[in-house]
């Protein structure tokens, strides 16, 4: 973050949390090409929206990840320590996790997540349904380091990171989340994680541009948050979402596209765009399962066992800390 901008961040008193979001826009935007993290699409408004994206007849992911932790709950389960404390980082809804709660014999469950308001509401609706189950929601950015509950310090602890988020980091990031979640959980840690498989580029090009346009929202979402938060002027209207698939490095890209020659201001800061010109606001980046193992094993992780659904769209991955 340049002086200018960090000193605009601290007259505004933002508390730490928007203070790293104005820090990363404002180096986005001064980039180029212009680029928005992801994490920042994760709101409350951009949370909701996204469990839309989840049932949308294009967006394969969900349905299918569900459907291998559904027929294979019974094999994780086996794999996990009684007693252990489950760790779900980037924690959303609770769909998934509680198809594992109904088979593990766990201790605690940590959902760790930026969006605060949106944690604490799962939580509760978790508490609820399982209350010998003791629940601890953490308020972080999963992808630095954070600092556990005390109460589960001496559980053995399972990271669970479903949704195929790994793919969201470039694959440098990909590994220093991993080697990240493995010091968090600490020796002799186990990770249940999702994985997106390489397939058929039509399949990816109409899951990531609904025919409803809900994952057009989404995107369009973090200009609302940039206009509602760090004071900008975005003009939603003035931007398209499009969504491609670059072969060369395995991945969709998300874009926000300006419609014509526009400035934009941002916590004081002036940014140009020219027609065409893209803010690069997402990668999801689609693995083989040669390739994954081999990003977990370059970073602390040994392969117990992966499961994958019978048109082989994604997997599902069982791994343990390395000595």
């Amino acid at each position: 973050m340049n002086v200018h901008a960090a000193a605009l961040a601290k007259a505004h008193r933002f508390d730490e949390q928007t203070s790293a979001f104005a820090q990363d826009a404002i180096e986005g935007l001064s980039q180029f090409p212009k680029r928005l993290s992801p994490k920042y699409f994760y709101d409350a408004t951009g949370s909701e929206l996204f469990e839309q994206i989840t049932v949308l007849p294009e967006y394969y992911p969900t349905r299918t990840e569900l459907g291998i932790l559904r027929d294979r709950a019974g094999e994780i389960a086996s794999i996990i320590p009684q007693g252990a404390a489950l760790v779900e980082f980037g924690a959303g809804a609770t769909t998934k996790v509680r198809l594992l709660l109904n088979q593990c014999a766990l201790s605690a469950y940590v959902p760790v997540d930026i969006s605060g308001d949106f944690l604490k509401a799962q939580a509760d609706a978790l508490r609820r349904d399982f209350q010998a189950l003791s629940v601890y929601p953490v308020t972080a950015d999963f992808t630095a380091p954070f600092a556990l509950p005390d109460a589960v310090k001496d559980m053995p602890k399972v990271g669970f990171f479903p949704g195929s988020t790994l793919g969201n980091f470039e694959p440098h990031e990909a590994s220093a989340f991993m080697r990240s979640a493995r010091e968090i959980l600490g020796q002799g840690a186990q990770m249940v994680i999702g994985v997106d498989l390489e397939k058929d580029e039509r399949v990816l090009y109409d899951a990531y541009n609904d025919a409803a346009g809900v994952t057009a929202r989404f995107n369009l979402n973090v200009m609302v948050r940039i206009n509602r938060e760090l004071g900008g002027n975005f003009d939603t209207g003035a931007y398209i979402h499009r969504a491609i698939y670059n072969r060369e490095r395995h991945r969709i890209e998300m874009h926000l596209i300006s419609k014509k020659a526009q400035s934009v201001r941002v916590l004081g800061r002036s940014f140009s765009f020219r027609p065409g010109e893209t803010i690069h606001t997402e990668s999801s980046y689609k693995y083989s399962l040669d390739r994954f193992n081999a990003l977990a094993r370059g970073s602390g992780w040994t392969p117990l066992e992966s499961w994958t659904d019978a048109d082989g769209m994604f997997s599902v991955h069982a791994l343990v800390a390395s000595e």
